[in-house]
């Protein structure tokens, strides 16, 4: 049994990790202490049978808020590592799969509450290694392996550059780079404001089966606007979930980060209003429909209705605009001279009955100053301004070819600049200082969804750029990227998308094997990059990677119309890359539902082919989808390192008697 707090006063103290550089990240290694995190409290340890046996020990660092747990498989199953996952949000408990999977993967489990970077992480890990020596009665070499992903993988690429020995590895998954935040969310916004009307008509053309071309019927300005969020990296194919890319489950789109710019960047509203090189200024039809949209309503409360504590709950008003959907609305509180400003209000503002009604948190200061004939400004100037913030954001760091559309032919920027660039010091902040120089200190796989309109695709590639800059001749031995097709940021949220835990198990199981027995993983993903956009071969063999890739047509075609009762029969090819495993699974989902019915297909292979009938009934558009899982060791019973991939078609059933589809049938 351990003690409550392990250490050894007679012991000689280590160095505590100081920076490489001034001002530089902290560097972490395995024989200096964390000046912060330098006191590992055990609290309590535990023998569980459940979700598999395992001894868990829980603990925190003296002194902090930080707490970790550490999940031991049985001696009999540990092999000798540990997994580590990181992410800003999470607490220190691991999941119920984490800690399955790695216990059947020869792994106990590491989690902390660490928030944002690597320090608490690099200090829990280094003490469970302790642990775990102690516990298994075990002096062998321990290897680690940290992965994240999004926020996540700001800290593990953190994790990878700025120590060593500390962990031998790491798996970044869905991986953001300096510029992803607050630029990704406001880029959707962008073109939210401009093209949502013609979203459904982008989202037919990129759907299986469409024309391919998203940009028929839509006007100069859309088609421009769509271009350009385009270089900008969100995904074509993404546009099918139209209103996921847009962001309409957001006010604006702008994931909360809008308070961040407008924290580090006051001035820029008024410079967007009154400056040349700004939308809010320029002489076109897209500054045109900026101003169009553009409110800034001052109006006389003229009734203060109270709740039962006699504090404000809405309030009456002479006037009210009407405001874009795609905007949002900022409300300000002055005094009846309409100058003397008293402070913000939270709440909404219904235009037909001229009433607002307050949220919660307003301060105790501006509701004590409401009253009748006191004004209460309405506008939406800095919605509208920050939607093209990423113009005035170009990167200064090499390598981002995403932001020439904004640059001239001698690299200098087409639109004035900010005089901060937000991404890098949001990115610092999620990293305890400094990551993405491409010096990695281990064996690195990254993961990357091909449909992920979050952290865009080209991301993965422009940190494999850095990598190879900074790794030259040895970026082979300790480098791959994968990509993943038919994945977002998030899980399987639509029929159109797969899970993609099991890939990111198998490149943890594979990046484990590279450093312990030197088994190099399968090689990287191959593919082109054009206008930002990733595309993949469509033939496993030729593309690479580990997805298994599926090729599905229905009566020989992606697109068909048929008769209500009339058969199709739906053919798909299953291809395995080399060396990734064999096909374990087929599920077929004919009406596009995500209700996936699992098939029989013969025995597990590399390649599989199946042919199946199906009578569609009911008149409708379908897009019905054949589900392929493959699994490295053919192994058709195991829940882990399962990676899928999707087929899709799309099938328009007529009514029998209609026969206006028929040209198109014969």
């Amino acid at each position: 049994m351990l003690s409550a707090c392990v250490s050894d006063p007679a012991a000689t103290p280590l160095p505590e990790c100081a920076p490489q550089e001034v001002g530089g990240p902290l560097w972490v290694t395995a024989d200096c202490v964390d000046p912060l995190y330098n006191r590992p409290v055990i609290d309590s340890q535990t023998d569980l049978a459940t979700p598999v046996p395992h001894h868990k020990v829980s603990g925190h660092f003296e002194g902090t808020d930080k707490r970790f747990n550490f999940y031991f498989p049985p001696k009999s199953q540990w092999e000798g590592r540990f997994f580590n996952l990181v992410y800003p949000l999470q607490d220190e408990n691991a999941t119920d799969e984490d800690v399955s999977f790695g216990a059947d993967s020869g792994a106990y489990t590491v989690q902390t509450n660490g928030g944002g970077g690597y320090r608490v992480d690099a200090a829990a890990a280094k003490f469970s290694k302790t642990v775990a020596a102690s516990y298994y009665g075990s002096s062998r070499r321990i290897h680690g392996y940290i992965y994240g992903g999004s926020g996540g993988s700001y800290q593990t690429l953190g994790a990878i550059e700025n120590s060593s020995g500390v962990w031998d590895g790491a798996v970044p998954f869905i991986p953001g780079v300096p510029t992803s935040i607050p630029n990704d969310f406001f880029i959707r916004a962008f073109a939210r404001f401009v093209v949502e009307d013609k979203a459904p008509r982008i989202a037919s053309a990129v759907s299986p089966g469409g024309s391919g071309d998203p940009y028929t019927g839509l006007d100069d300005v859309e088609r421009a606007v769509l271009l350009e969020v385009t270089r900008l990296g969100i995904p074509l194919r993404a546009w099918e979930d139209s209103a996921y890319v847009l962001g309409l489950n957001d006010a604006q789109g702008l994931l909360g980060f809008a308070s961040a710019v407008r924290g580090s960047d006051p001035t820029y509203v008024d410079d967007f209003w009154s400056k040349p090189g700004y939308l809010g200024t320029e002489q076109s039809a897209l500054g045109e429909l900026f101003r169009a949209a553009r409110r800034d309503h001052l109006a006389t409360i003229t009734e203060v209705n109270r709740n039962a504590q006699n504090v404000p709950a809405s309030l009456s008003l002479d006037g009210a605009p009407t405001v874009p959907t795609t905007t949002a609305l900022d409300y300000t509180l002055y005094a009846a001279d309409g100058t003397t400003r008293v402070g913000t209000l939270s709440g909404s503002l219904d235009p037909a009955t001229k009433v607002f009604t307050l949220g919660s948190g307003n301060p105790d200061s501006v509701l004590s100053a409401i009253g009748t004939g006191a004004r209460l400004r309405i506008d939406n100037q800095w919605s509208l301004a920050l939607l093209s913030y990423h113009r005035h954001q170009v990167p200064q760091r090499p390598g981002f070819s995403a932001w020439n559309q904004f640059r001239a032919p001698d690299g200098t920027p087409l639109y004035p600049q900010r005089p901060i660039e937000m991404g890098p010091i949001i990115s610092r902040g999620v990293t305890d200082g400094g990551t993405h120089n491409g010096m990695i200190h281990g064996k690195v796989i990254v993961v990357a969804n091909l449909l992920d309109t979050d952290a865009y695709p080209w991301h993965a590639d422009w940190y494999s750029t850095r990598v190879r800059e900074s790794l030259g001749e040895r970026y082979d031995d300790n480098f791959r990227l994968w990509y993943n097709d038919n994945a977002d940021h998030i899980g399987p949220r639509t029929a159109r998308l797969v899970q993609y835990n099991g890939i990111l198990q198998q490149a943890l199981r594979d990046v484990s094997a590279w450093v312990e027995q030197g088994v190099a993983p399968a090689r990287s993903t191959r593919y082109d990059v054009v206008d930002s956009q990733i595309r993949v071969p469509e033939n496993a063999e030729a593309r690479q990677g580990i997805q298994p890739v599926v090729e599905l047509t229905v009566n020989g075609a992606a697109l068909i119309d048929v008769a209500a009762g009339q058969t199709v029969t739906f053919v798909a090819k299953i291809q395995v890359p080399p060396g990734a495993g064999q096909v374990v699974g087929t599920e077929w989902d004919f009406a596009g539902t995500g209700n996936f019915m699992a098939s029989p297909f013969g025995s597990p292979s590399q390649t599989v082919e199946v042919s199946v009938p199906f009578t569609y009934t009911m008149p409708g558009t379908y897009f019905p989808a054949l589900r392929a899982t493959a699994q490295r060791e053919g192994d058709t019973s195991t829940p882990f390192a399962k990676v899928q991939n999707l087929g899709r078609v799309r099938v328009v059933v007529h009514e029998k008697d209609d026969e206006q589809w028929a040209p198109a049938r014969q």
